[in-house]
């Protein structure tokens, strides 16, 4: 029987795709080549929409607390709003930006089949804008597909189950012929990863409007037959043909962005000069930036300049030698850091960043996807947080079940991870390494400036609003009004007990002059002692120290 496009089905249609592309990921992955062989266009769609299905269930969870019920609109919008902040990779990002497509229709209308028509034509057309450099033979063929067979169905006079059962399989059809429209799936012998992904996704809305669910698996052999579903066809030998582009760029930089439609306009023409692979979707403020460089720092600052960027996922293809499954490395580092700059910074030193803002610390699914992305056989892991300390525990935990050595490096702060990462060397034994890691870690003491938000006792007596609050190792030990001032107090008060380097780390509304003064105040009061300074980006802290 069929359904009515609604909230409802939405709700259903997230769930169908999750368990569609959770069924099938494995075998996208597997014939992923383009734009770069690196095996995980499956596993970046299904993240996408697992975080698309959280928003919508918490919709749901908060009209049933309030009374009500939600609406198309309020479905529809928390779908393509969970998939814009979950977004992985770069299909991932293109079918973010497909379901906001639908939402500006959808929003507006009561669901019906001529709705849903104009709401896969605006997606399909709304991919194009997003890519920097559209190719045809991928999944915004696809998309494309889907829409003119919706058009055509739509105007047959069919209901809006109809017209999701016809853009499925005009997408699939599409599918099939991607291998003659874009060479490197033609040598590899496969059908575009990204396209395969959205025939699941197309299948699932089909599935939840009609009410007749299917669950034929991909067929992965020329010689299979079709399926009657959400499949996708390959060729004999995808695996061992497959390969991308040997000489493309070493870095995945990925993060969300809090800035306007004029300094992202200009971020755009300045990563497009940096790297190749750039999908910038969303809207409204809050965008998601994908981009492949070699120079991830560079592509980071792009953001700080634009915006406020956040979620920063830095992932190193392995440069030349990379191909459709990457090469296992010896050993890799995976910090978390409390910023975009720092991102930056630990991707130039050779480690895997996982940047975050204040309040939203990662999971260890988060944790363990970036280990997992590092394909190392051996990792250290730097919380750099001791509120971090469990997740990041049974991160590790989860990692070794799957065969990955895994040490967990004790740093609660970003400056003591700073210390380990600048004594990380690959070329000792795995033991030495963490041995010298956690020891520079241990030798660093630790601070941070921060704005008092409320009144509130603290070990240095009561504070204000607004007062400036100096902690060292985690706890208050001073008060002040003036930034600078108390930065002083504190750094004469860590290196009293001695010291011989200071690492400041600027938060993004640190003062201009800030870095300056206290270098001049650490010159001038403390001999022999050397600075160094890094721009941070971090939201929560005007300033980091670290002394050692």
């Amino acid at each position: 029987m069929p359904y009515p496009l609604d909230a409802a089905a939405v709700r259903s249609w997230c769930g169908l795709a999750l368990e569609a592309l959770g069924r099938e990921r494995e075998r996208i992955d597997a014939i992923n080549v383009y734009p770069v062989a690196d095996g995980d266009t499956g596993t970046n769609l299904y993240l996408t929409l697992e975080s698309a299905a959280r928003a919508v269930e918490a919709a749901f969870d908060g009209h049933t607390s309030a009374g009500t019920a939600p609406c198309l609109a309020d479905a529809i919008g928390a779908m393509a709003h969970g998939a814009l902040i979950g977004a992985r990779g770069n299909s991932g990002t293109i079918v973010a930006q497909l379901l906001r497509g639908m939402t500006e229709v959808l929003a507006a209308t009561d669901g019906s089949a001529d709705a849903l028509r104009r709401a896969l034509r605006r997606a399909a057309a709304s991919t194009y804008e997003a890519v920097a450099h559209p190719v045809e033979g991928t999944v915004l063929t696809v998309a494309t597909a889907a829409a003119d067979a919706a058009e055509r169905a739509a105007a047959g006079a069919a209901g809006a189950a109809e017209v999701a059962r016809a853009a499925h399989e005009g997408a699939r059809t599409a599918l099939q012929a991607t291998p003659g429209q874009l060479a490197v799936l033609g040598r590899a012998g496969v059908v575009d990863a990204g396209g395969c992904g959205l025939v699941a996704l197309l299948g699932a809305l089909a599935d939840a409007l009609s009410g007749e669910v299917s669950v034929t698996p991909v067929a992965v052999r020329a010689d299979a037959p079709l399926p009657e579903a959400a499949g996708c066809e390959v060729a004999d030998g995808a695996a061992a043909e497959g390969r991308g582009d040997p000489e493309g760029p070493a870095f995945e930089v990925i993060y969300l962005l809090e800035a306007g439609d004029a300094a992202v306009a200009r971020l755009r023409t300045r990563l497009d000069g940096l790297g190749d692979s750039l999908v910038v979707v969303g809207g409204d403020g809050l965008w998601n930036v994908h981009v492949h460089v070699d120079d991830a720092g560079a592509a980071v600052e792009a953001g700080i300049e634009a915006g406020r960027p956040y979620r920063v996922r830095i992932t190193h293809f392995g440069g030349a030698s990379r191909t459709k499954e990457p090469a296992m490395t010896a050993r890799a580092v995976v910090a978390v850091v409390p910023g975009a700059g720092l991102a930056g910074l630990c991707a130039e030193a050779g480690a895997m960043p996982v940047a975050v803002r204040p309040g939203e610390p990662p999971a260890s699914g988060e944790l363990v996807q970036a280990i997992r992305q590092a394909h190392a056989r051996e990792v250290m892991l730097l919380p750099n947080d001791p509120d971090l300390r469990h997740t990041a525990a049974a991160a590790a935990e989860q990692a070794r079940t799957e065969g990955v050595r895994v040490a967990l490096i004790p740093t609660r702060a970003a400056v003591q991870g700073i210390a380990a990462l600048a004594v990380h060397e690959p070329g000792r034994s795995f033991d030495e390494d963490v041995v010298a890691m956690t020891a520079a870690a241990g030798a660093t003491r630790y601070a941070e400036l921060a704005v008092a938000e409320r009144q509130s006792w603290t070990m240095a007596g009561v504070c204000q609003a607004g007062d400036v609050l100096g902690l060292i190792d985690g706890d208050v030990v001073v008060i002040g009004s003036d930034l600078t001032r108390t930065a002083m107090t504190v750094l004469d008060r860590m290196l009293s007990a001695g010291g011989e380097m200071v690492t400041l780390v600027l938060g993004a509304d640190a003062p201009g002059a800030l870095a300056e003064r206290l270098e001049r105040h650490v010159r001038e009061r403390h001999l022999a002692v050397d600075t160094v300074v890094y721009e941070g980006g971090q939201h929560a802290a005007p300033l980091l120290i670290g002394v050692e």
